[in-house]
């Protein structure tokens, strides 16, 4: 598995900006109520959980002590966002139910069948080989494991709309951007059952409206004091192009789901 992701690029200043827009230890919209909606209806309650792209560790808190994991190991390629989530996982006291491990892309370091469920947020884009990385997950599942995940997918496969292809510049990210059916077939073709993908477009295309209206409003100017008025400028830039190919349909975020089978 290759990670395309920029080195650092999620270095304390871009991090502190997402912060302010998606709340405070978060780098993907939603926050806790989103990560809840990812695992409904799954018992967390003393699992071993890995957190794939964990970020800053809002989410891996979140899985810890709001869904009962017994302990939640979160990865990640990004020093600067690993330091954080150890110092956010020290102060709300839960060490020893947390480990945050920076890792080189590539297989996971995992023996097989370690974790009862393994969970990622928006981080998957990064990854071009869909199908390697779903086996992988796969790998480290015990059988009856569950992979429950969130991805930022585009509608169709092939050449980007002219709209879809400013934006990915704009993020300044080389997405690796796929489908949801090739989503779909990568998680069949690694070996999960009880596959389903629930789109949530129609969801961000509300949020993001109204976080496009936070960067460009009343607060835009604390903002800049604190960010930097160019900064602020170019992310209520990559904004409106999110917003366009959202409100197109082009760019879909979904919900994943799948479990190794052999329960």
């Amino acid at each position: 598995m290759e990670n395309n992701a920029d080195e650092d690029l999620y270095n304390d200043g871009y991090t502190a900006f997402l912060w302010d827009v998606w709340g405070d230890g978060y780098l993907s919209p939603g926050g806790p109520e989103e990560v809840g909606r990812i695992v409904e209806g799954l018992n967390l309650d003393g699992a071993r959980v890995l957190d794939i792209g964990c970020g800053s560790g809002a989410i891996t808190l979140s899985l810890a002590l709001d869904h009962g994991a017994a302990h939640v190991t979160g990865i990640d390629v990004e020093a600067p966002v690993c330091e954080a989530a150890r110092k956010r996982a020290k102060a709300e006291g839960a060490a020893d139910r947390i480990t945050i491990r920076q890792i080189e892309p590539g297989p996971l370091d995992f023996a097989d069948q370690q974790f009862d469920v393994v969970f990622s947020k928006d981080a998957m884009i990064h990854i071009a080989d869909k199908t390697a990385l779903f086996a992988e997950v796969l790998r480290v599942l015990k059988p009856g494991g569950w992979f429950a995940a969130s991805d930022w997918l585009i509608a169709h496969d092939g050449t980007p709309s002219p709209e879809m292809a400013r934006y990915i510049e704009l993020e300044g990210l080389d997405f690796a951007m796929a489908s949801p059916d090739r989503y779909d077939a990568a998680l069949k073709d690694a070996g999960f059952v009880n596959v389903g993908l629930v789109n949530r477009n129609r969801w961000y295309a509300v949020e993001a409206r109204r976080e496009l209206d936070f960067l460009t409003g009343g607060s835009r100017a604390d903002l800049e004091r604190k960010h930097g008025a160019e900064t602020v400028s170019h992310m209520a830039e990559i904004w409106e192009a999110m917003v366009q190919v959202l409100e197109s349909g082009e760019h879909c975020p979904h919900h994943l789901r799948g479990q190794r089978p052999g329960w």
